[in-house]
């Protein structure tokens, strides 16, 4: 235990040695002086934590000596004990407890009650160190708190600004694929071309398919993911993931089996999109793992509360099955059953854990129970409120969209199968297109030639789409402040869609687009 150092201040040598063989003891040190002058300077130089000083002195008495110590930083903190042999009037007392002193001992000393009070102030000092010290542990802990936090938040904007610009530098090439894609199937092919595009388009949506699984579980983890619910049509909903896999169920020889309940509601409060994601790699997964038999999508009402159903999707197979040691494991991210799985039916091992993470998100479960070789039964439950009397509404076919008439529209890209790609397109629709690579460029563009609308890549080099628009929507071309403009982004955060349109943006299209959403928003900003 750490010694404390107390000092004894009396100009009679006596008195000093009566206190200190009434107040020694093994946990503390005992430091003496008959000169106030010699007292400040122990005290400044030594850790005094209790000084018991004598009020009469020659040349500075003891009120003076406290003064002293007490406006000092250094020896302000001191516990000081007035030891007087003068009268016990209240006046003495006041002025002593005024100056700072916490207590008074009177001569002629009783033994017992000096060493209570002085035992009782060492506990203080004990007390009052150990709160110093955690105060002391507790600022560094802080410290070091505030700086993990700044070192995540770093790592967090690091992370985030890694997925905007992979999901750029992935999603672009990919972009250009599925578009070329497109123009290629409208030109005249021979079957074997058309088979081989067929193939293209297939690999290429299958190559986006593992970005997106990728980019999402980076959302989910980040933080950025967000449930919309909005009124879906779930019987539609469910016969429309199957119908999109019965084709390759048909093409391992497998039967696609559908089981709504009868008691399905027509309408519900979903976000059809995630509820989509979850079957979609629930039966994706289960015809994955099947070589003969089924895959039974089963959707059952287990229970009701007012106007809400639980209802339970079980996606049931009679696949390879998993051993219960694997059960587990198989939701963990990039982790497959076993390593022999990956070796023969491939895949990222990303969609039971994104199935799950976005079950969790949606407040719902995800359950699975397997037999080794005779299949597994994966269950999503989850709570939906029932829409009452719902209007359906039908969803027009699609047509070729319209040619426009006289429209001049400025495009910033700086990738070249874009560029191409997005020309082609606008050509096709009788639309007037000028091409430059950067920012700068739109603008020097935009000061000499009228445009109708522009097409804003996000992307580019010497200056970026976001600061070309600030500098239009700021005046940068006087009288054409107000000219609609679309960004392209290949960005998938909400937050970077929320800065495009802060930047100035009309309107925005993700990478890899749908012509028909192009054409359709292009009209509607033409029209206003």
């Amino acid at each position: 235990m750490e010694k404390i150092n107390i000092l004894i201040v009396d100009d009679r040598p006596e008195n000093i040695i009566a206190l200190e063989a009434l107040l020694q003891r093994d946990d503390v040190n005992l430091i003496s002086t008959t000169l106030p002058n010699e007292a400040l300077r122990l005290s400044w130089e030594m850790d005094i934590a209790i000084a018991l000083v004598d009020v009469q002195m020659p040349e500075m008495d003891g009120f003076e000596l406290v003064e002293i110590l007490k406006s000092n930083p250094r020896t302000k903190d001191i516990l000081v004990i007035f030891v007087t042999a003068i009268s016990t009037e209240t006046k003495y007392a006041v002025r002593g407890l005024n100056t700072g002193a916490v207590d008074y001992l009177y001569k002629p000393l009783n033994p017992y009650v000096t060493s209570a009070k002085v035992d009782s102030f060492i506990q203080l000092v004990r007390f009052q160190r150990d709160v110093k010290q955690k105060n002391k542990e507790l600022e560094e802990y802080q410290k070091k708190l505030i700086k993990a936090r700044e070192q995540a938040e770093q790592g967090k904007r690091i992370k985030e600004n890694f997925l905007a610009n992979m999901s750029h530098e992935i999603r672009t090439p990919i972009n250009g694929i599925i578009g070329l894609t497109h123009l290629l199937d409208k030109t005249p092919l021979t079957e074997d071309q058309k088979e081989m595009i067929g193939l293209l388009e297939t690999s290429s949506n299958s190559l986006l398919g593992v970005i997106n699984d990728i980019l999402d579980l980076s959302k989910i983890e980040a933080g950025k993911f967000k449930i919309n619910r909005a009124a879906t049509e779930l019987p539609k909903l469910c016969q429309a993931v199957v119908n999109l896999l019965k084709i390759r169920a048909k093409e391992k020889g497998l039967e696609m089996i559908i089981d709504l309940d009868k008691d399905l509601p027509l309408m519900v409060m979903a976000d059809s999109l995630r509820l989509n994601q979850i079957l979609m790699n629930l039966i994706g997964n289960a015809i994955k793992f099947t070589t003969e038999g089924s895959v039974t999508l089963k959707v059952e009402i287990l229970d009701r509360k007012g106007n809400n159903l639980q209802i339970r999707f079980s996606v049931i197979d009679t696949g390879i099955g998993i051993a219960p040691a694997n059960i587990d494991k198989i939701f963990e991210t990039f982790e497959q059953a076993e390593d022999k799985t990956t070796v023969q039916f491939g895949g990222t091992g990303l969609g039971l854990s994104i199935a799950r993470n976005l079950a969790q998100l949606k407040g719902g479960i995800l359950e699975v129970s397997s037999e080794e070789s005779k299949g597994s039964v994966f269950c999503f439950t989850n709570w939906y409120e029932v829409l009452q009397n719902p209007t359906i509404t039908k969803t027009a076919n699609a047509t070729e969209p319209e040619a426009f008439n006289d429209v001049k529209i400025l495009i910033a890209e700086d990738n070249p199968i874009n560029k191409f790609l997005i020309v082609k397109i606008l050509k096709g629709w009788n639309v007037e297109p000028d091409v430059v690579e950067n920012g700068q460029d739109a603008l020097d563009k935009l000061k000499i030639n009228h445009y109708d609308l522009i097409l804003m890549d996000t992307y580019m080099p010497v200056m970026n789409g976001l600061e070309a628009i600030r500098h239009i929507r700021e005046g940068y071309v006087p009288g054409k402040e107000a000219i609609p403009i679309i960004t392209f982004s290949a960005a998938v955060m909400a937050s970077d869609k929320q800065t495009a349109i802060e930047a100035g943006a009309n309107d925005i299209v993700s990478k890899p687009f749908n012509p028909q959403d192009l054409h359709l928003k292009i009209s509607s900003l033409i029209k206003k």
